[in-house]
């Protein structure tokens, strides 16, 4: 099925993604994701400039330009620059990055001011949208209709012995529990769930609930190191994923999908080539399982992201496997495989959550952090909500990449698909940014930074022999063997 681009289409395109907005960006706000551009010394590239615009310099080539608001021109040095003009004002004190450097804001106002953001790409997207639409209010765009609709019965070409794909258009929402909202604990379905996790004898660490409001609100929890809560403080285990073995490899991937404009990231990413893991939401996966299909049948790995998108270490342990079974179970009945990993939202993951996971047969995979203040997220989801601008993004991602090039391991990057402004980033900027990159970038779904064949991302087709399921992990206790503190590379 092609997604339509009728007017109609467009109109209702709002509805689903605010109510997922309403439900996820205030848990973002408490959750914050610590973006490295705001708390890491940026790489030599990047300069802040004096208040007033945010300007992004960007490699062109001979035929192409960037066009903002009316505006393009290249300088002598063969650079495009492109401004945008700020998204607000502040009356505060001066702001000052990680370097020492000052930025200036100017003006009064409730909202924050965003300062000059002057950033070097290497290369962008010619047919990108301008910087200056990328805004929190932007109209909607004509989405990118599906490349190709999945046959039943057929299998990826990348997956040997897979299961024939499902019927998409048999899914019937009645059969699953609201969109976005926590599912109840006593369906049926539940109570199988909750009896299979018992039945694997995997021992759930007597970890109490955290509370809503982050660390500042946690702060017995934050202190007791024994529970690697890993959104405060950044404490992983070994059968967490945070990184990609080999230097220079990066593990793509996108969160919260699929959505709207998730065809629109597709056709790029076939265009040049790239596959990618995602992260992806049951509730989402019932209002786009065309859209699945197609990122599946096209090579790319998906995986859980349970199914209303809830900080887990407020859950009880029954609410956890609500979420993480109703999501497992989605994926499968739209193509005919169960994912064997998840990324918690916001990363929020402790020994409790890290062992219900790992019984339910899922590896956590987060995504880099280099100290405890500092971690690889670009910040693209809170464009859509007015808290970032597009030029602090693309400073986020500069500060990454000047870290990522300096690591002895490859990396993972947060960022997402759910909304507009998140892809256009994307497509037109990050990913031809990082593909100009030398030395080169291997960018990969995280199955295959693993160094795993595809199959192997998934239950049914997993080679056991060679890639030992996670419940193994969790059975023999080594998920908790040790405290792992965090390494700063």
């Amino acid at each position: 099925m092609k997604i339509p681009q009728s007017a109609a289409f467009l109109a209702v395109l709002p509805v689903l993604v605010v109510a997922h907005l309403e439900n996820v960006g205030a848990r973002h706000a408490r959750h914050n994701h610590n973006p490295i551009g705001a708390r890491q010394a940026a790489p030599s590239a990047l300069t802040l400039a004096a208040a007033g615009s945010t300007t992004v310099t960007g490699t062109s080539s001979p035929s192409s330009s960037i066009s903002v608001a009316g505006t393009a021109f290249a300088n002598s040095s063969g650079r495009t620059s492109v401004t945008t003009p700020p998204t607000g004002t502040s009356s505060g004190t001066p702001a000052t990055t990680a370097a020492g450097a000052a930025v200036t804001t100017t003006g009064t106002g409730t909202s924050a001011a965003t300062p000059t953001i002057s950033v070097s790409l290497r290369a962008t997207n010619p047919t990108a949208i301008p910087l200056a639409s990328i805004v929190s209010n932007q109209p909607s765009a004509a989405t990118i209709p599906l490349d190709s609709t999945a046959v039943v019965g057929a299998t990826p070409t990348a997956i040997a012995n897979a299961p024939a794909l499902p019927n998409a258009a048999l899914l019937s929402p009645t059969n699953y529990p609201h969109l976005d909202i926590p599912p109840p604990v006593d369906s049926p379905e539940v109570l199988q769930w909750i009896q299979d996790v018992a039945d694997t004898g995997v021992v759930i660490p007597d970890i109490s609930a955290t509370n809503p409001g982050g660390c500042p609100n946690n702060t017995d929890a934050v202190n007791d190191a024994s529970r690697c809560w890993w959104t405060c403080g950044g404490c992983t285990r070994p059968t967490d994923i945070t990184e990609c073995p080999t230097a220079m490899d990066w593990g793509l991937t996108y969160d919260d999908g699929p959505a709207f404009y998730t065809p629109n990231l597709l056709a790029y990413l076939d265009q040049q080539k790239l596959k990618s893991t995602f992260f992806v939401v049951g509730s989402r996966v019932i209002s786009f399982p065309n859209t699945l299909q197609e990122e599946y049948m096209s090579g790319h790995q998906i995986a859980v992201h349970t199914w209303s998108h809830p900080s887990l270490t407020e859950l009880s342990n029954e609410e956890i496997i609500a979420e993480l079974g109703w999501s497992k179970k989605v994926i499968k009945d739209v193509l005919g495989v169960t994912p064997n990993m998840m990324r918690p939202p916001f990363g929020d993951i402790d020994d409790r959550v890290r062992a219900i996971s790992l019984a339910m047969g899922l590896t956590p995979v987060i995504w880099t952090r280099i100290s405890p203040l500092a971690t690889f997220d670009t910040d693209d989801f809170n464009i859509a909500g007015g808290s970032t601008s597009v030029g602090q993004v693309l400073q986020n991602w500069e500060n990454i990449i000047g870290n990522a090039t300096t690591r002895d391991t490859g990396f993972i990057v947060l960022e997402h698909d759910l909304f507009e402004q998140s892809v256009e980033v994307a497509t037109g900027y990050i990913l031809p940014d990082a593909q100009a990159h030398n030395p080169p970038f291997t960018i990969q779904p995280v199955i295959s930074c693993l160094n795993q064949d595809m199959a192997n991302a998934y239950i049914e087709t997993n080679n056991n022999a060679t890639n030992p399921p996670a419940i193994s992990a969790a059975v023999s206790g080594k998920y908790r063997m040790v405290f792992t503190p965090l390494v700063v590379r």
